[in-house]
């Protein structure tokens, strides 16, 4: 298998640091807000990504951080006047069960930066130990003159970067410098206690205090979307680095390409900012994910409406073929047929070429035209073969193809609402009420 790594710009052959376990963290959302979906693209793809290394045979461990004390929290929090805290909970509540919907249900730990204070606090204590970090009279710093490998993963030099920032008045060194930690004493926000005072930490030592935790110093592979790459993960790196000594801390940077709007970014000023749950009002989750994995994770997506049609109508392709492979079970089976075993070859090499989406789903494509012409001819070993691979397949991409089971599941909601109406006919709201939150516990969205 070979992968992409940002830090060198080149494909290379995939080696674990520990036999057949992978640690993968991803850069996750900070919980002021709805995600969008451009979310929803970075994470089906490092979903998808997991599950394919899984049906290798690795175990991974996936850990996501949730971002839940940071200026937008904040700035909302006064807006609203609803606890800082509250805020963070209920959009933290929120993205997991819009990710649930989505299928993508690989993360093993969501790790939460107010559960990690007293590691952050101390990754930077060792940080002002070495000499790379200082403390000023609003904060604690990261000295970049201190690292000189300051700007690798992003390919960019420390002059480039003076050079087009404004010189402001700063207690900092270098304007550049990026902080630590944010001294806020007497203010009405949340804050912590620390070896320099009352304050909260900076964004960057966040994530390198919980994956050193978790993961120790380096490893596998680290992901994120393209925008994170500077500041975010350069500082990641040099904060690692320079406390640790050791070098690389993280043996493959994997980042997904950006996800436009009818051929403009997303934003909220425009009008196009579409949240994963309005997206699901319209569109089913899996035409979304099949969407998302129809480009390789690396390349730009343009969404649209006429693209999500095009993938309903590709899906459901799929979908019917899968519904017309009627035969018997058996067990250990074994195939020849030759166009199985093209496709088949086609699938896996794709994936392991960087993941390549769009080419393993041409293959299954490419097997539906090879075979659909004979299928009602074939051995019922050919068939319940073919019917296993397109399982796998369906793992791996995390999309269920059994229209059967879709439409169980459409009925049965359909008869637990009509429960819980007639339950609230007979004013018997306590048990209603137990049933909505039950079902919103595993995904659903249910309005009274």
């Amino acid at each position: 298998m070979e992968i992409y790594s940002t830090l060198t710009r080149s494909k290379e052959t995939f080696e674990t640091m520990n036999d057949n376990r992978i640690n993968l963290f991803v850069c996750g959302p900070t919980v002021y807000d709805d995600a969008h979906i451009g979310h929803g693209r970075t994470y089906i793809s490092f979903d998808t990504i997991k599950r394919y290394w899984e049906y290798k045979g690795y175990t991974v461990f996936y850990i996501q951080n949730i971002t839940d004390v940071d200026d937008k929290i904040i700035k909302r929090s006064k807006e609203t006047g609803i606890p800082a805290g509250d805020i963070a909970r209920k959009f933290e509540k929120r993205y997991i069960e819009d990710m649930n919907k989505l299928n993508v249900t690989g993360v093993n730990l969501f790790a939460r930066a107010t559960d990690h204070m007293g590691e952050i606090i101390d990754q930077i204590q060792r940080l002002i130990d070495k000499g790379f970090a200082y403390e000023t009279e609003d904060g604690v710093y990261f000295g970049i003159d201190n690292f000189e490998e300051f700007g690798k993963l992003s390919n960019r030099n420390i002059e480039e970067l003076e050079s087009h920032r404004e010189i402001a008045k700063t207690t900092k060194k270098n304007p550049i410098d990026f902080a630590l930690w944010k001294k806020r004493e007497n203010v009405d926000e949340p804050v912590w206690n620390s070896p320099w005072g009352e304050g909260r930490p900076g964004w960057h030592i966040e994530d390198t205090a919980i994956t050193e935790y978790y993961f120790g110093p380096q490893y596998d592979v680290h992901g994120g979307g393209l925008d994170l790459i500077f500041p975010h993960h350069e500082a990641e790196i040099t904060q690692m680095e320079a406390v640790s000594g050791k070098s690389p801390m993280v043996r493959y940077w994997l980042h997904t390409g950006f996800l436009n709007v009818s051929g403009e970014k997303m934003s909220k000023s425009l009008n196009n900012f579409i949240t994963i749950r309005e997206l699901l009002k319209e569109y089913d989750a899996d035409v979304f994910r099949f969407f998302v994995l129809s480009t390789h994770y690396r390349s730009p997506i343009d969404f649209s409406k006429e693209s999500l049609h095009q993938s309903e109508k590709s899906l459901d392709k799929i979908k019917k073929y899968y519904e017309s492979l009627e035969c018997e079970i058996i067990e250990n089976v074994t195939s020849d047929y030759a166009p199985l075993k093209i496709a088949k070859e086609e699938f896996f090499k794709s994936m392991d070429d960087d993941f390549n989406t769009p080419k393993a789903i041409a293959a299954i494509f490419g097997l539906i035209n090879d075979s659909k012409s004979e299928i009602d001819s074939l051995a019922d070993e050919d068939v319940f073969a073919v019917r296993e691979f397109l399982d796998d397949v369906g793992f791996i991409l995390g999309i269920d193809f059994d229209l059967k089971d879709n439409g169980s599941s459409d009925e049965l909601l359909t008869l637990i609402s009509d429960v819980r109406q007639e339950l609230r006919n007979n004013k018997q709201y306590e048990l209603s009420d137990k049933i909505r939150n039950q079902l919103t516990d595993l995904g659903y969205e249910i309005s009274d």
